[in-house]
């Protein structure tokens, strides 16, 4: 079985600005993710039966959904600045419309359907617990960092994605790419 996930990755350049805005939660109980790895995940599969990545590559490929522009910024938190549990960076673009066009060529493999409504996001960190005397002071820096902008840059391509969990923290694999139109 091979822990598998669909997602849009960042450009590049992307990596020093996330560093940046992560380096300013430093003096909070948070678990950054690596920014090398930062994504927006489009649906998360779980583990797949290897003799069927192959089969979910090519139902990939019947997406029909332009490339486009995307805005990278606003940082928030899940589910809420009293309870968090995840600093996560927002997009902007067709993410929705891409995001159900997975769900629906994906139908056949019966994978669980997101419950929530479907938000386009990439998490910058995980946050196992906030002391109450941190929480002032974390809602300050979020705050102040509320409306930060990273860029804009094209969606062309979605990345079927094998996640291997080490102790070090998640190995990630493109298995196939497909090219938006």
């Amino acid at each position: 079985m091979i822990r598998t996930f669909v997602a849009v990755d960042f450009p590049q350049d992307y990596v020093e600005k996330i560093a940046r805005i992560q380096s300013k939660f430093k003096d909070f109980n948070i678990k950054p993710i690596d920014p090398n790895l930062i994504h927006i995940t489009l649906k998360f599969l779980g583990d797949v039966n290897e003799n069927k990545i192959e089969q979910i590559a090519g139902a990939l490929g019947e997406i029909n959904i332009p490339s486009f522009d995307a805005r990278i910024g606003n940082i928030g938190v899940f589910p809420k600045p009293q309870y968090v549990k995840v600093i996560w960076l927002g997009a902007e673009g067709n993410f929705g419309e891409l995001h159900d066009n997975v769900e629906s060529v994906l139908k056949p493999f019966k994978f669980k359907k997101d419950k929530n409504t479907y938000t386009a996001h990439a998490t910058l960190a995980r946050v196992k617990y906030m002391p109450e005397k941190d929480k002032e002071a974390f809602l300050r820096v979020l705050g102040e960092l509320k409306n930060t902008g990273i860029g804009t840059f094209h969606v062309d391509a979605i990345k079927l994605k094998k996640s291997t969990l080490t102790p070090g923290g998640p190995i990630y694999e493109t298995l196939h790419e497909v090219r938006l139109k």
